[in-house]
């Protein structure tokens, strides 16, 4: 049987076995052995030998025994025991653990393998492996193959959790923060709706008290255009009485609300003295291109050309109001 099959035999696949013979110069089965076990976890260990140009898989390098040699002189020195030549050197001895070695390829591997530093040189012949050996030898490797192939797995499954619990706590995070967003906006959107509420009441009070002093005003003018020239105005009864028309407030600014087309509102104070038109320049240099034209909602009233020559006071917009900027 070949070395080839009888590392096939092992269990060691066909490119492995064919790769490691050639590496350490087709010096026999426990070169190879030693060779796969330092380099089992290679990640090119599985990639087909490029043997060097002018070389061959199956032959050994010019310095090198031949495979066929090789077994010969195992079979020889099987045959004649332990008996060698006086001086020989025939396998290097690894002074750590008294491990017999065939050859400097094997002794690196073995170095490579357990990290031993010291050998020396032996005229002891190594034995060719017997069948029960070459099965304890796969045995052992098929289990050492086995405990790899367990941690690696063991491994991968630590690493697979570790990256769950990392995407869950990136994704809780995320989660957490845009809730968090969301509930701002929420509480912006509901105070700018109480304002707007709240501006729109005042507005309404004004314009209720304003149309009730109107009605009045006009309820005492009617009744001196119907009394007679000279005569006393008609005496009121007991308990009845008309409150003087109210005082207007001298207010030295204007704040006026423009709500823009697209919904945004913005605060401004202007002068009473200054014109429509002042309000409409800012409008136009600041947010609104193109025509538009202004517009209150209480009482409804869209102001034209003339309109834009009055001042504030003159349109009844103090101290406050709410102008829509709607576009033409």
């Amino acid at each position: 049987m070949s070395a080839l099959d009888s590392l096939m035999e092992m269990g060691f696949p066909k490119n492995r076995a064919e790769k490691a013979l050639a590496i350490t110069g087709n010096q026999g089965v426990p070169p190879a052995m030693e060779w796969l076990f330092a380099h089992a976890d290679d990640a090119d260990i599985d990639e087909p030998y490029v043997a060097p140009q002018g070389n061959r898989l199956d032959a050994a390098p010019a310095s090198a025994p031949s495979s066929g040699s090789a077994e010969a002189q195992s079979d020889a020195a099987s045959a004649e025991g332990s008996e060698t030549s006086p001086g020989v050197v025939c396998s290097l001895k690894c002074d750590e653990c008294d491990k017999q070695l065939r050859d400097a390829t094997a002794a690196q591997a073995h170095a490579e393998r357990t990290g031993h530093s010291q050998f020396s040189e032996s005229t002891e012949a190594i034995k060719p492996l017997t069948e029960e050996e070459k099965a304890e030898q796969k045995a052992r490797l098929q289990q050492r193959l086995v405990e790899k192939r367990r941690m690696r797995e063991e491994e991968e499954k630590k690493n697979a959790v570790e990256a769950e619990k990392m995407r869950r706590k990136s994704g809780k995070t995320v989660s957490t923060a845009k809730d968090k967003f969301d509930q701002q906006r929420r509480l912006q959107d509901a105070e700018a709706r109480r304002r707007e509420a709240l501006e729109a009441k005042k507005a309404k009070e004004a314009i209720m008290a304003k149309v009730a002093a109107d009605k009045a005003e006009r309820a005492a003018a009617k009744a001196r255009a119907m009394a007679p020239a000279g005569s006393q105005a008609p005496v009121r009864d007991v308990g009845t009485s008309v409150d003087p028309p109210p005082v207007k407030k001298q207010y030295t600014e204007c704040k006026l609300r423009l709500r823009l087309p697209d919904g945004k509102a913005v605060m401004q104070t202007f002068a009473p003295s200054d014109k429509l038109s002042s309000v409409a320049s800012f409008v136009s240099g600041h947010y609104a291109a193109g025509s538009f034209s202004l517009k209150m909602a209480m009482p409804p009233r869209t102001f034209s050309g003339p309109d834009m020559e009055q001042s504030l006071q003159a349109l009844d917009l103090m101290p406050s109001a709410t102008l829509m900027v709607i576009k033409s």
